[in-house]
């Protein structure tokens, strides 16, 4: 089962490694800008404390990580996990800058030997809807918590509930082909939205006391005085959109763009940013 798995979750693998990683690393604080929100939701559904053990799945360029170094202190200890070279590096990088006991691991958490009943905590941040045995996956995680331990995560609710997607792929389809539709379940951003599925899915796993909660707020995208353009980079380049158009001619891709800004601009708030609704679940349970 571990080698289906490994060789099932080469396709994310190959792009967290590729131009997606890169990109996502390159653009590390404007994202964790974006998404801090759901960074403080998922941090206070864990409740970390001093001195304890925490794992951080799909921890990325580790803006929680770093949160529960904080947290932790120096009796603590915080490993994050991600198969996304770039984006490990970007971590291990700014925790040296920051001089946090923070450490990064290069890995398949769905296939990684996790030290036995080692972690208080496992907390993640859109880092678990990716793999493409999902149970077998938390199983795996699951080796590496105490019993007891607090499980807490923030995963995206459906495509159709998520307007940060919705709004500029509406706005590219009057230029190019819709894409092929995602098999419910598919392992990407919206791998969770069935709630019933999540749960079965954890408590298959063998995690118990499961709470999916929706949380739902404004992701805030661009800076203040001028956001379209920062908007507009995030939307056509980094999100799912950008997969959609990574191929097509320039002129198309400069049409696109006009489309996109022109309905960015109807979200346009006050200060300058752009206000996209985000639909998620709060999970917490416990192993």
């Amino acid at each position: 089962m571990a080698s289906e798995t490994k060789a099932a979750n080469a396709d994310q693998i190959e792009a967290w490694n590729g131009s997606v990683g890169v990109k996502w690393a390159a653009n590390q604080e404007r994202l964790d800008r974006m998404l801090t929100p759901f960074s403080e939701a998922v941090l206070a559904a864990a409740a970390v404390r001093p001195g304890e053990h925490v794992l951080d799945i799909g921890c990325g360029c580790g803006a929680t990580t770093l949160e529960i170094a904080r947290a932790v202190g120096e009796a603590g200890r915080v490993l994050g996990v991600d198969i996304s070279a770039p984006m490990t590096a970007r971590g291990r990088d700014r925790a040296k800058a920051l001089a946090l006991p923070a450490t990064f691991e290069l890995a398949d958490a769905s296939t990684y030997a996790f030290e036995p009943d080692a972690f208080d905590v496992m907390i993640s941040r859109f880092g678990v809807m990716f793999f493409d045995e999902p149970a077998s996956a938390f199983a795996n995680i699951r080796k590496g918590l105490k019993k007891g331990a607090r499980l807490a995560f923030v995963c995206w609710r459906s495509f159709g509930e998520n307007p940060w997607v919705t709004v500029p792929l509406a706005a590219a389809l009057a230029h190019v082909a819709p894409p092929e539709p995602t098999p419910p379940g598919a392992p990407g951003p919206f791998a969770f939205a069935d709630r019933d599925r999540l749960a079965s899915i954890l408590e298959t796993a063998g995690f118990r006391d499961i709470s999916i909660s929706p949380f739902d707020t404004k992701l805030m995208m661009g800076t203040e005085g001028g956001g379209i353009e920062e908007a507009l980079m995030q939307s056509v380049e980094i999100g799912p959109l950008g997969r959609l158009i990574a191929n097509a001619p320039e002129e198309v891709v400069s049409r696109i763009r006009e489309s996109v800004r022109a309905a960015l601009v109807e979200h346009q708030i006050p200060d300058g940013r752009v206000a996209l609704g985000g639909a998620t679940w709060l999970v917490t349970a416990h192993a």
